[in-house]
């Protein structure tokens, strides 16, 4: 593919021989506004997800006290909807292609808003546990199909800052559950909870209409032959002619339509509905797509398998056996984590772009290496101790938001920008699905047995093992994970396939794009 394009270019010149980051260079490229908002939209799922993990935990206080029920099942109501969202998240991938990314956003609004009306009137701890189930299957749906639709509406020149949304909205909800845990905490017991956990339906509400008015995913179209729909999406997502039509002949191209075919609707010899997919993707893998789908089921068990689930939903359990004692303070120092988990994620999504993704990515992961480490020293000193040390628990109150802080900047982000961008666009939907299936069942078990490890091998313990598996996770990005920063989404699979060579790669395509640059110039001068 990419031969061939070279010995297009060779013979056209002039605009063939540009790049989408070339169009980028000479002028400061507008921003497309409409792209940002189809991105805001979408990303709405995600404030679901982050707001039903910080509501649950403070909900959980009142729903163990309320409902009469044991640390064992606490810990199941808390880390199961990451298991349920396993088959959100399996399902999503087949769905998106069959109905499109956009109908898919709107089917996971409406199972997540079922599931929150069932938590909220849920009258037993096994109603409760119904109401976990449908929407985690919702939490699933919007978590795999998020970052698709983003990765595949965003210029490339923006790619990283409008894919990283994900993320921003799900520390917006991580904020927000925190928020309502400590304003309806006042209420009494057997309304509180049931309060804290069904007004998470409201934004179920909105993300579903607003959908609606938002375009389908220009890859989608073309993958279906609709070219006359996906280049008006296009023309309103580019920044520039030039780059528009840029885009459609890379789409076109992988999705294996003839460039001389530029009619609104092509036939398109077998429509993908992701039939043949798992062929290629898990049985029949060419080496640079069993490169991608092992760095991007990497990089999402690694996100989870650091342990940031436990800081997040268990705040106030780590707090409590930090050696503060009061329910309100516990709630207070709880949303300052989502407060400082907000802030920096926010930080980090004007970095992306501007600084890459691995330099951002081994910060982020050493930071939590760090501070890992010292919370979990700070632990253990406290735990020893039978009265109260004040400087430990300082210490342990910073070491938790330095950890949020340095994975918000990194690690949080860049798994679901990273993971969107490295698929070939026919192996993209089913690909992002796997790594969202590992993430969830990653976090399903680190969630659902902390409780219980802590309490074989200490609070102290657990989080020295958190710190280990995090500098594993250093380790393996640093060796595996190749810079994509500017690439295009159809020159990925030219980036992968070498493993740990991947930086000649890198150097391959740097040295064409420049020859590619050369000859562009010879051609004008001629």
């Amino acid at each position: 593919m990419a031969d061939r394009r070279a010995e297009e270019n060779a013979v056209t010149g002039g605009l063939q021989n540009t790049s989408i980051e070339d169009f980028d260079r000479p002028m400061k490229p507008k921003t497309s506004k409409f792209a940002i908002v189809c991105a805001l939209l979408a990303c709405t799922t995600s404030i679901l997800l982050g707001y039903d993990i910080g509501v649950m935990s403070g909900a959980s206080l009142f729903i163990k006290e309320n409902l009469k029920i044991s640390d064992v099942q606490v810990e199941v109501l808390a880390g199961t909807l990451n298991i349920y969202s396993l088959l959100g998240s399996a399902f999503a991938g087949r769905t998106s292609d069959w109905i499109g990314r956009k109908y898919t956003i709107v089917l996971a609004g409406v199972i997540f808003f079922v599931g929150a009306l069932l938590m909220g009137f849920a009258t037993n701890y096994a109603f409760l546990m119904v109401g976990r189930f449908v929407a985690g299957v919702g939490v699933g749906f919007g978590m795999m199909i998020a970052p698709v639709y983003t990765a595949e509406i965003s210029p490339a020149s923006f790619r990283g800052f409008l894919t990283s949304f994900p993320e921003v909205f799900v520390n917006v909800g991580i904020l927000l559950g925190y928020i309502a845990n400590y304003a309806l905490s006042k209420l009494p017991l057997h309304l509180g909870w049931r309060f804290m956990l069904g007004v998470g339906g409201v934004p179920a509400i909105f993300l579903t209409v607003g959908v609606l008015f938002m375009p389908e995913s220009p890859r989608w179209l073309v993958m279906q032959g609709r070219l006359g729909d996906a280049k008006k999406v296009l023309q309103r997502t580019s920044e520039s002619k030039e780059e528009c039509q840029l885009r459609i002949d890379d789409i076109k191209e992988a999705a294996g339509i003839p460039p001389h075919l530029n009619d609104d609707i092509v036939q398109v010899t077998r429509r993908s509905h992701g039939e043949g997919v798992w062929k290629e993707l898990i049985l029949h893998p060419t080496p640079a797509v069993r490169h991608i789908l092992i760095a991007a089921v990497g990089i999402h068990i690694f996100e989870q398998a650091s342990g940031i689930d436990t800081v997040v939903l268990y705040s106030p359990r780590i707090f409590d056996k930090a050696g503060i004692t009061s329910s309100n303070h516990k709630l207070l120092a709880t949303i300052a984590v989502g407060f400082t988990k907000t802030v920096f994620i926010l930080v980090a999504t004007f970095f992306l772009d501007k600084f890459g993704r691995r330099p951002l990515l081994l910060t982020s992961v050493a930071g939590m290496v760090f501070s890992l480490t010292f919370l979990g020293v700070g632990l253990t000193i406290v735990d020893h101790h039978k009265s109260s040390v004040p400087w430990a628990i300082g210490l342990c109150l910073a070491m938790v938001y330095f950890n949020v802080a340095f994975f918000s900047i990194g690690l949080g982000p860049i798994t679901w920008v990273y993971s969107s961008e490295i698929f070939p666009l026919k192996l993209r939907a089913q690909g992002v699905s796997i790594g969202v299936a590992c993430n969830r069942v990653t976090s399903g078990v680190v969630s659902t047995t902390f409780i219980s490890l802590y309490k074989a091998i200490t609070i102290g313990g657990a989080f020295f093992l958190y710190a280990g598996i995090s500098a594993a996770a250093w380790i393996f990005f640093y060796t595996l994970l190749p810079e994509t920063q500017g690439r295009t989404l159809e020159d990925m699979e030219v980036l992968f396939g070498k493993f740990h060579r991947w930086r000649k790669a890198n150097a391959m395509l740097k040295e064409r794009k420049q020859v590619d640059g050369d000859d562009n110039n010879n051609a004008q001068v001629c």
